[in-house]
């Protein structure tokens, strides 16, 4: 059963809060190069102003009535491959998409309340809202059940645990375990990371003796209790969210496009996909991860995989077969 935390945690200070993210940016352009850093964070204004401009065209010509736009939330773990797949779908017209930095709908990547999504979503005149709260994905069953015009869906994103956990340590460094480290101190109550845990995961976190991690094995771990909030969430029994899989999507973007545009009913073309770079997503060697954390890890990605197998084989999440 899940408990879910207080928001007594305390904010850094606006000026601490934006040197904090202009330091991580200065080193991301520094390790990384300014090129990727500006494609990741799609930061070239010609693309953004030429976006703006067929979104504008589109509303203008084809704009549904406001209220019947559809909300879909983009959920998961960070480091999974979302902004990739938000990539093909934020250029199309049809679709409005709110990124995690969007001011309007976050607050350091949080959501503001759900009055306020409410009303984006209601006065939207695109085909689809698109979301992106990757920090409030233990809420995505609250998001589903509000009073929205047309009911949403969420699409939960997974990837490779070693893939995942090497991006994450690589961008952000042992930022993984020190929440791992606070939940298992109890001095997490706030922390987006311990909401809604279950308490059995949050003992197997002080079981595990986390101060004594690799920040490779508390990415891991971190990405365990993650994902496994999809199943103690019972979404694995929604028709209205879907499982996907990063890896699947680099090894055949079309197909899993395809996958994705039926799911949220949305004309599939080529160019939706058409910005990724087909290969085999896997990193070339396993990373050196605690036994244990590695057990519990090949557990859950067992448990992703039949979900996975399931919607391949045309069964809805729920395992019903499809028409």
């Amino acid at each position: 059963m899940s408990a879910t935390r207080g928001e007594t945690r305390r904010e850094p200070g606006r000026a601490a809060y934006t040197a904090k993210r202009i330091a991580r940016h200065v080193h991301w352009a520094r390790t990384e190069g300014i090129g990727r850093l500006i494609e990741e964070d799609r930061l070239d204004p010609r693309e953004r102003i030429g976006t703006a401009v067929a979104k504008w065209r589109w509303r203008g010509a084809h704009g549904v009535a406001p209220g019947m736009a559809l909300p879909v939330y983009v959920v998961g773990l960070q480091r999974s491959g979302t902004n990739m797949l938000l990539r093909g779908l934020d250029a199309a017209p049809e679709v409005e998409v709110h990124n995690e930095n969007d001011r309007r709908l976050f607050h350091r990547f949080r959501m503001r309340p759900d009055d306020v999504l409410l009303d984006v979503v209601a006065r939207s005149r695109h085909r689809v809202v698109l979301v992106k709260p990757l920090c409030d994905s233990q809420r995505v069953d609250q998001l589903l059940d509000l009073p929205t015009g047309t009911p949403g869906r969420a699409v939960w994103v997974v990837r490779d645990v070693d893939d995942r956990a090497r991006s994450e340590v690589s961008k952000f460094g042992d930022s993984n375990l020190a929440a791992l480290r606070r939940i298992a101190a109890g001095e997490a109550d706030g922390d987006w990371q311990a909401a809604r845990l279950p308490a059995e995961a949050v003992e197997l976190v002080r079981s595990l003796g986390v101060d004594a991690l690799t920040p490779d094995s508390g990415a891991a771990l971190f990405w365990c209790l993650r994902n496994g909030l999809f199943f103690d969430l019972g979404l694995d029994a929604r028709d209205d969210v879907l499982l996907l899989s990063y890896d699947d999507l680099v090894r055949d973007p079309e197909a899993t496009m395809r996958q994705l545009c039926g799911f949220i009913d949305f004309p599939w073309r080529p160019d939706l996909s058409a910005h990724v770079e087909r290969r085999v997503s896997h990193g070339s060697r396993r990373l050196s991860i605690d036994p244990r954390v590695r057990e519990l890890c090949d557990a859950m990605t067992a448990r992703l995989e039949q979900v996975l197998e399931r919607q391949r084989a045309g069964a809805d999440p729920a395992g019903k077969e499809q028409g």
